[in-house]
């Protein structure tokens, strides 16, 4: 199965246009420079009161479709 991994360090303020209706995607690069969109609501689960900031993987299918995010760190 594919992975991906990405180091993310995001805000708490660049997830407020998330919460303000004005985005729902985040473009993120990973370690092999491979440009990943993802939706944000699959961060939801790691925000904390400093936003989202750690190592995760990114396992996806043949076809791109994603299988799971988990942080590594």
């Amino acid at each position: 199965m594919p992975s991906l991994v990405l180091d993310i360090s995001l805000s708490a303020e660049a997830f407020l246009a998330v919460y303000q209706g004005r985005a729902n995607r985040i473009l993120l690069k990973s370690r092999n420079g491979r440009r990943v969109s993802l939706p944000v609501h699959h961060l939801r689960p790691y925000i904390g009161h400093q936003g989202v900031c750690g190592c995760f993987q990114l396992e996806f299918s043949g076809d791109g479709c994603l299988l799971s995010l988990h942080r590594l760190a």
